[in-house]
């Protein structure tokens, strides 16, 4: 696995991951009322979509990056 996230896009990545962790709660609790019924734990399948920018930054690898050949690191 080489690095192919660069310092600018894993700057991003936090930030984005972060944004969505944080508004997880209000969506999920809106989706409930949305529907009529609980959806159990406040941060759900919806918290998977911040985790993985997160993800991808701290190990500075992103896999679809890799099958399309992308890479925003220098090195």
């Amino acid at each position: 696995m080489k690095v192919n996230v660069g310092s600018f896009d894993r700057t991003l990545r936090i930030v984005v991951g972060l944004v969505l962790l944080s508004m997880t709660p209000f969506i999920s609790g809106m989706m409930a009322d949305m529907i009529g019924m609980s959806l159990g734990s406040p941060l759900g399948d919806i918290a998977w979509i911040g985790v993985v920018p997160l993800f991808t930054a701290l190990i500075g690898w992103c896999p679809l990056y890799s099958i399309f050949g992308i890479k925003t690191c220098k090195a």
